[in-house]
């Protein structure tokens, strides 16, 4: 029996391993089986070298808890370790025994997922007491038994173990007792263990005994894991039903998806993983880290800012890659120059896809735009070089259900749009049953209205007017028909000031008092067929008002009132009446009304009484 010093640079290293180095305690059971299935693969790779002659026989690794006991175990059939191994991969905290052998077999290497030293200390994060049992695969070593309290000081001694391969056995904590829970454990091995590469078996499978009334075990061991994720295949191989069939194993819940991209390279990064395109149904379904980070088959995190471009975290499926930089517990991402190639692939592909869709199936793609929609919208906000790509197959929908390129649409409105200065005026409506109204005007004028019903579509329509070359962006409620695409001069209204005057102040005795609400009135000749009262808002102050939700530093803009301009028709024979005053009475309370009543803004008490009243004007 040997006792010795564990070597480490701090005093106490086990506290800081228990507090800080660790974000979460329960990764320490994902390091534990991590370790096992590194040894496990070391061994085939050895014997695939031809520097292990035995038999391989058993490869599973297996989680047992004894709640008596107070332990849980985690054993393997791997390489095992020598007594001298131990002292440099255990007692020296930090050398990682992975370091030196991928230097050897660095051709040959069989999924090395582990750093077998530092990151079995999180077993010290649960665990008052560890003991490592192991017998090593060269015939001549002596099994050995070491074990820690948690202090730096260790005993090693010769053990009675016949079998190649290592037992972990944890003493769990008073402070951590929920580790002694089987749906606990049967919880955390699904998360971290799912598919990890050589199976995992915890406990047995149970099946319903009808004359016990309850579950019992059977003789079959309970295999947790499946070994080889559809990510690990080859795409040639495979059919639409197992991605289908994948994503319902990953997303149980969820509908079926749009379409997927599965990833595959090699140089100058390894990276595989199959990415999915939700099917959104409303604003209200998106879900950000759904993407699930992995390191060969051994889960990481679902934060996988850093990783995936921004705009890709609100898609769902699977990374896997051993070169993304982790820090010492594989829980947070490190940001170096490999993530940033990993990134920018990823977002290729996913364009690359996209655009394939795009042009082989437009009809298809069309059918799925309103999903695709907020994913492109965002990326194109968020991603420079993404705009670059996708506005070929980025497209918009008009209030008629069609669907344009930006280059067809162009096309489309150049020759009606284009004002008396040479812009290009892009009219669009947030709402087809709202503003059907403003829409119908538009159209009597041979103008083409867009649908920008999306919850992006406020910073989109302000990218657009940075990209598109002298084009502006006007909702169709934010001015008069023949001032949203000016032609020349307006008409001058025909009256005197005494008249404007007269008729100005008219109106504003009788507009309601809303809050944050601002009324200003106007006077236009518009026409004897226009109608008498039109509200427009300002374009610019509800678009500030829209962006200061998206936007920080901008909060003053969603204190301000709402800004409405009161149109009066000057050469509408109603409004003439109000100025000669042969209007029937509470005709000024009526024409106000019914256009707060078309923009939404008649309710209440307000509404009520404009009932009541048009009830009298029937009489």
């Amino acid at each position: 029996m040997a006792k010795g010093n564990i070597g480490v640079t701090t005093e106490n290293i086990f506290p800081v391993i228990k507090k800080f180095l660790y974000s979460d305690h329960e990764i320490f059971l994902r390091e534990m089986v991590s370790n096992a299935v590194d040894a496990t693969q070391k061994l085939k790779t050895l014997a695939e070298k031809g520097d292990f002659k035995g038999e391989i026989g058993d490869t599973s690794v297996s989680v047992k808890l004894d709640k008596e006991a107070g332990t849980l175990t985690i054993s393997d059939h791997g390489i095992g370790m020598t007594e001298e191994e131990i002292d440099r991969y255990i007692n020296q905290i930090a050398f990682s025994g992975v370091t030196d052998f991928l230097d050897k077999y660095k051709d040959n290497a069989n999924a090395i997922i582990g750093h077998f030293g530092l990151g079995f200390y999180s077993a010290f994060m649960v665990a008052d007491k560890v003991e490592i049992i192991t017998k090593s695969y060269k015939d001549d070593a002596p099994a050995v038994k070491w074990t820690c309290d948690g202090s730096p000081e260790y005993n090693i001694e010769t053990a009675d173990k016949t079998e190649r391969g290592s037992d972990i056995v944890l003493h769990i904590s008073e402070d951590c007792k929920e580790f002694l829970d089987k749906e606990r454990i049967t919880q955390l091995l699904n998360k971290y263990c799912k598919f990890m590469a050589v199976n995992i078996v915890f406990g047995k499978k149970q099946e319903w005994n009808k004359d016990e009334k309850k579950m019992v075990d059977t003789a079959e061991d309970n295999v947790i894991n499946s070994t080889e994720p559809l990510w690990t295949k080859q795409p040639s191989t495979l059919k639409d039903e197992d991605y289908k069939t994948f994503y319902r194993t990953l997303y149980p819940m969820q509908d079926e998806p749009l379409f997927w991209i599965h990833l595959n390279v090699d140089f100058p990064f390894h990276l595989t993983g199959i990415l999915y395109f939700p099917r959104v149904q409303s604003n209200m379904d998106l879900q950000r880290n759904k993407i699930q980070l992995y390191c060969n088959q051994v889960f990481v995190t679902d934060q996988v800012e850093g990783i995936v471009p921004d705009f890709l975290t609100l898609l769902h499926g699977v990374i896997d890659s051993p070169d993304i930089p982790l820090n010492v517990s594989r829980s947070y991402l490190q940001s170096d120059q490999n993530v940033k190639k990993i990134a920018t692939y990823i977002t290729k592909k996913v364009a690359d896809r996209l655009n394939s869709i795009f042009k082989n199936d437009r009809k298809d793609y069309e059918e799925k735009w309103d999903s695709l929609k907020v994913f492109i919208n965002y990326g194109m906000l968020t991603d420079e070089s993404f705009y670059d790509r996708a506005k070929d197959f980025a497209l918009f929908k008009d209030t008629e259900g069609k669907y344009f390129t930006y280059e067809e649409y162009k096309t489309l409105i150049k020759d009606v749009q284009t004002d008396k200065d040479g812009t290009l005026v892009y009219l669009y409506a947030n709402d087809n049953d709202e503003q059907y109204t403003y829409i119908e005007a538009a159209k009597s004028k041979g103008y083409s209205v867009l649908l920008f019903d999306g919850q992006l579509d406020t910073p989109t329509v302000s990218m657009f007017e940075q990209k598109f070359e002298k084009s502006r962006f006007t909702r169709v409620d934010g001015d008069i028909i023949d001032r949203l695409v000016p032609k020349d001069d307006a008409k001058k209204v025909e009256l005197s000031k005494e008249d404007t005057d007269k008729l100005t102040e008219t109106f504003k005795t009788k507009l309601p008092e809303i809050d944050k609400v601002n009324f200003n009135v106007e006077i236009q000749a518009l026409g004897e067929e226009a109608a008498p009262v039109i509200f427009t808002q300002s374009e610019y102050m509800r678009r500030m008002k829209d962006i200061s939700h998206y936007q920080s530093g901008m909060g003053f803009y969603s204190q301000m009132p709402d800004s409405y301009s009161m149109v009066l028709n000057s050469d509408n024979a109603i409004i003439k009446a109000v100025l000669d005053g042969s209007a029937k009475e509470n005709t000024v309370s009526q024409l106000i009304d019914l256009a707060l009543l078309q923009n939404g803004m008649l309710k209440g008490a307000a509404l009520d009484k404009f009932l009541k009243r048009s009830v009298e004007l029937l009489k």
